[in-house]
């Protein structure tokens, strides 16, 4: 921006032409999208908060709900369920973002839904519409509304707790927001929505109780952050970008789990903030689990002892990498024959060869040099040293000149 005012260079775009869009007809169609601003508590510390905000296109009425941590996928279906319940009835479509709470990947406009928001879907008997990538202008009624809920509710009111905050924006709603005409159509949407309610379909509502756990990214370092303190978890558990773990507060206890329910581990909620929660154990060698792996792959050979005994070797020669090691050399054995496993597993042990790479190289040679010994014998003899064959001593049969002149004079 500095270098543009400075030597008076325009900001190019390319030129967009937009046309006015007719009134929906009632009960059509509504608009989603999520918000966040920071506000201040009493003791003038910033807290931010989010918020789900969703329109009626043809009435302009409106629902947001907030809530005092990121919006998940079961959060958005909750506040789908407080908005129709608001509404007393549904859309025969709603607009999305192409939002992370509702699509895992987008392909060339094959959407995938995340499992939660895909199951809900079914259930509720409404289209779907998602706008393209960064193009909100695709659904302008639902974004002016994000800007009215922080330019006239949220600027300068303080914040107290959760619960007073959707009392307030309730309140507003019904003071302001559903109330006064809006700019465009000149009507009141509370009035607008008396003649489109009976346009929505029939709404029943069913309870959905929210989870108790929440999801947190897990570090490079195989730790989360949680209100302030870092707390370890097990060696791998990070798996690469994107890494989630669930946590659950119990009293004085902080439960980590899995995605799929499984718990982690267990740490004591310490008093005070940026504090490291850890414990040696974390970092210690399961040895029990290893041994139950090096079962599992002995009894995948024939001669079940010497192959765990042979895996016992290379635990000794690579301590620190045997999971991968035996995890390789399960994949080995599952790619190949067992005979072929079985000659590789005899010649290793034979000449002390302790590596799941170096195995897996045997199994390979091995395989060469059978198909070796297999391929035709190829006889390749000197002509000047060696005996001339029969066939060189034929004489070839020669055609006479005559026999053509002949030929050729009787076509003459």
């Amino acid at each position: 921006m500095w270098v543009r005012q400075k030597y008076n260079l325009p900001k190019l775009s390319p030129a967009r032409e937009y046309m006015i869009v007719e009134e929906l007809p009632y009960g059509k169609q509504a608009q989603v999208d999520f918000g966040e601003y920071n506000m201040r508590d009493g003791n003038h510390k910033r807290v931010k908060v989010w918020f789900f905000l969703i329109v009626l296109s043809r009435s302009r009425f409106k629902y947001v709900w907030f809530s005092d941590h990121p919006f998940t996928s079961e959060l958005a279906i909750i506040a789908h369920e407080k908005a129709f319940g608001f509404f007393g009835g549904i859309t025969d479509e709603i607009v999305y973002d192409q939002d992370k709470l509702f699509i895992v990947d987008e392909n060339s406009g094959d959407l995938i839904l995340t499992d939660a928001f895909r199951a809900y879907t079914k259930e509720r008997s409404f289209a779907l519409h998602f706008c393209r990538k960064a193009d909100p202008e695709s659904k302008g009624k639902i974004e002016n509304g994000v800007k009215y809920v922080k330019q006239n509710f949220l600027y300068n009111r303080p914040f107290y707790n959760i619960e007073t905050l959707n009392d307030e924006a309730i309140a507003w709603l019904g003071r302001t927001a559903n109330i006064m005409p809006h700019g465009r159509t000149m009507k009141s949407p509370s009035d607008e929505l008396i003649i489109e309610k009976p346009f929505l379909k029939p709404y029943t509502a069913f309870i959905i109780q929210p989870s108790q756990t929440k999801p947190y990214t897990v570090r490079k370092d195989n730790t989360i952050s949680w209100k302030g303190n870092f707390y370890a978890l097990p060696m791998g558990t990070y798996k690469g970008r994107g890494s989630q773990v669930c946590v659950k507060k119990e009293n004085d206890k902080i439960i980590i789990s899995d995605l799929s329910g499984k718990e982690l581990y267990c740490h004591t909620i310490p008093s005070g903030k940026g504090q490291v929660i850890s414990n040696t154990d974390l970092r210690r060698d399961k040895r029990g689990a290893i041994e139950e792996l090096i079962e599992q792959v002995s009894q995948m050979f024939e001669d079940r002892q010497t192959a765990k005994q042979y895996l016992e070797a290379v635990h000794g020669e690579k301590p620190r990498y045997i999971r991968d090691q035996i995890i390789l050399i399960r994949q080995t054995i599952e790619m190949y024959d067992k005979q072929t496993v079985n000659e590789a597993l005899r010649y290793c042990c034979q000449n002390s060869i302790y590596s799941a790479v170096d195995f897996k190289a045997v199994i390979k040679q091995n395989i060469r040099n059978n198909a070796q010994q297999t391929e035709p014998i190829i006889e390749r003899k000197n002509p000047l040293s060696n005996p001339p064959s029969p066939n060189a001593t034929v004489t070839p049969s020669k055609s006479k000149i005559i026999d053509y002149e002949k030929l050729m004079q009787n076509k003459n």
